[in-house]
């Protein structure tokens, strides 16, 4: 499982998240992939692709699973 830290941050919009990590290689192709329902986050599909992901969510896509985790704080 890798983590994503949102630093300075309170929450990183979904689509935003999966470009970040590498999972989607743009913006328009993680779009598609939560539209798609491909995304599922704490477990459930995330149909909104501007969903704000906060620290100890979860995000699966693809086999890949992501931990959000906020070290600043």
């Amino acid at each position: 499982m890798e983590e994503f830290d949102l630093e300075e941050g309170e929450f990183v919009e979904l689509c935003n998240l999966l470009k970040l990590t590498g999972l989607c290689g743009s913006g328009g192709m993680a779009k598609v992939a939560v539209s798609s329902g491909l995304v599922k986050v704490d477990g459930s599909i995330e149909l909104r692709k501007r969903c704000k992901i906060r620290a100890g969510q979860r995000i699966d896509f693809e086999g890949e699973q992501i931990a959000v985790v906020s070290r600043s704080r």
